[in-house]
């Protein structure tokens, strides 16, 4: 171990040497000790790589901006406190997501938004990202950005995921015009693992009062109970979200977007059923949860039936 400590103190002194040439070295060393070995990253960053790696993601060599961002990823699986108190951290992983349309910025933006969603396993992070508007800005705009690769857009998705964890963050994501994006997402066809993403963020925002308006304007309920259908071809994962943003809506919202909800939810009744008999634990207390709503909201429009109360009573003796 001791000569781990020393390759590492050597490597983070050549950090700030005033040879760009020795500078690139330790940091394309740096990031493969974080790749390869996991006991080095605390002792990395306890010995105060952490500033040098994020003055790193200034630089107008992209190799160099890359390999500092990528060894910031690294560190930041054990080692969040360390990175979160370090000064202009977030500012310097602001400054490459804005940069996210050039193709050189590509890896190192991937890079930063992986690290955010990291950071934000962290429940006591969350609010403090989410006050620096500049990087949800960036996040969304990647989201809707018609060069952003798969792997881009899927990175922006869950550090957004994650910022809207934080209940007082979902509606600064749709003050910044998120919602839009975020349908876009699933009407334009992209890969499965995008539209998961794209609606597990749907379902976080649904939960606040200003996500009625928002939703409304994207014909958003409509959007979700199609996915619900199983002409979509749906995964359980989108079905479960979907599930999760519609009963967010009624529970978040005034009484027309739950009349609204109840009225085009009977047309996805199967599908909600499928979830709450098919789904995960959590996704079959929702579904049972919406089912409720749909079935105590109508008027008689939709009748009870065995199906119905048999799924509320296993929900009530799991």
């Amino acid at each position: 171990m001791e000569v781990k400590h020393r390759t590492v103190r050597s490597l983070i002194t050549k950090l700030g040497s005033v040879s760009e040439q020795t500078r690139a070295e330790a940091l394309s060393e740096l990031r493969l000790m974080t790749k390869l070995d996991a006991d080095t990253r605390p002792l990395i960053a306890d010995a105060g790589a952490v500033p040098y790696l994020a003055e790193n993601l200034y630089s107008s060599a992209h190799a160099t901006q890359d390999d500092a961002a990528a060894t910031l990823l690294n560190l930041s699986i054990s080692s969040r406190a360390v990175l979160m108190s370090t000064r202009g951290l977030l500012d310097a992983l602001s400054h490459v997501l804005r940069h996210h349309a050039s193709s050189s910025y590509a890896s190192a933006v991937q890079s930063s938004a992986a690290t955010l969603h990291s950071l934000l396993i962290d429940e006591e992070y969350r609010p403090i990202i989410g006050s620096k508007r500049d990087i949800i800005y960036s996040l969304i705009d990647i989201t809707k950005h018609s060069g952003s690769s798969v792997r881009s857009v899927k990175d922006a998705l869950k550090a957004l995921f994650g910022i809207s964890l934080y209940p007082l963050n979902r509606k600064t994501v749709i003050d910044l015009g998120g919602v839009g994006p975020l349908f876009s997402l699933i009407l334009k066809g992209f890969a499965t693992g995008v539209v998961e993403d794209a609606t597990a963020v749907i379902a976080q925002v649904a939960g606040c009062e200003e996500s009625e308006e928002a939703f409304r304007k994207v014909s958003g309920i409509g959007v979700l109970v199609d996915l619900l259908d199983g002409a979509t071809g749906s995964t359980m994962r989108v079905k479960e979200n979907a599930v999760a943003a519609l009963l967010n809506l009624v529970r978040c919202g005034r009484e027309r977007i739950g009349r609204e909800v109840r009225e085009q939810g009977m047309l996805a009744v199967e599908g909600i059923t499928d979830v709450a008999e098919n789904g995960s634990s959590k996704g079959k207390s929702k579904a049972v949860a919406l089912l409720k709503v749909l079935y105590g909201g109508n008027n008689g429009c939709l009748v009870r039936d065995e199906r119905f109360d048999s799924l509320v009573n296993q929900q009530e003796c799991a």
